[in-house]
């Protein structure tokens, strides 16, 4: 799943150590999202959606697979 976590907090200023704080997780799991490494639980997309005051869809793109 892509997302646009690294240019929201960039474009608000944000360290990733500040936003790891504020939603009680590594700083190492911030930058594993914002690299794509890993995806987050529902819980921590609605965490950080919340943080940003936005909705999951405008952080985190969903993309279908096309071979089912």
């Amino acid at each position: 799943m892509k997302n646009r976590l690294a240019e929201i907090r960039r474009v608000r200023g944000i360290k990733q150590e500040d936003l790891a704080e504020a939603l009680e997780v590594s700083r190492q799991t911030i930058g594993s999202l914002e690299n794509g490494r890993y995806n987050p639980s529902i819980l921590l997309a609605f965490k950080i959606s919340k943080y940003f005051n936005m909705a999951i869809e405008d952080i985190f793109i969903y993309e279908e697979d096309e071979v089912l």
